[in-house]
């Protein structure tokens, strides 16, 4: 069974026991740390390459890259070959914008509207720095940390670009009309 099905098999509440030591992104946080071997974690959202966790009574983002420590198959880091186009790079953001999901919302950050735009600026040594212009659904929303960390490790799996900086933004604000078609009906917001 393919990583991908595997995420999309799993349910809210279920338990598993880690298999080895894992980095995962605290939420709300966006802090690093190390949840270790034989730890159950409860599944809380599987969505896109990325699972969130609850663990004594707080809350973790484990990436793809990791998943073998809950016992799936691990997905590759995104990459990008050396001799990538401008537009293959670009496309290449996006897609990884794509894959990225606030922990309490099961729709992507692209679709939700939040993801305002992005700048790819060429170094003289050939590497790209990446800007990516976001908001959140209210300003006092605590997932922009944990959102903006997934993003950048994402986003970094392309040897082409060297650093991603997310400023959140909150102007103009954010409504539901800036979702998606696809994301409005599956939130059941029309």
């Amino acid at each position: 069974m393919a990583a991908m099905e595997q995420i999309e098999g799993l349910y809210k509440g279920q338990e598993l026991p880690l298999q080895r030591d894992v980095e995962a992104i605290s939420i709300p946080f966006g802090k690093t740390v190390t949840l270790t071997e034989d730890s159950v974690v409860s599944v809380m959202q599987a969505k896109g390459s990325s699972v969130s966790v609850a663990f004594e009574g707080r809350l973790f983002l484990i990436e793809g890259a990791n998943l073998d420590a809950l016992g799936l198959e691990a997905l590759p880091r995104p990459s990008l070959p050396e001799d990538a186009s401008e537009d293959e790079i670009e496309q290449f953001v996006w897609d990884q914008l794509r894959t990225c999901y606030d922990p309490e919302i099961p729709v992507n950050i692209v679709d939700l509207g939040l993801v305002y735009g992005c700048r790819i600026e060429r170094l003289l040594s050939g590497e790209r720095i990446v800007t990516i212009r976001m908001t959140l659904t209210a300003p006092g929303c605590g997932m922009g940390e944990v959102i903006a960390a997934d993003a950048r490790n994402k986003i970094l799996g392309a040897p082409q670009i060297a650093r991603v900086h997310v400023e959140t933004v909150f102007d103009p604000p954010w409504s539901r009309e800036m979702m998606s078609e696809e994301a409005r009906l599956e939130l059941g917001m029309f």
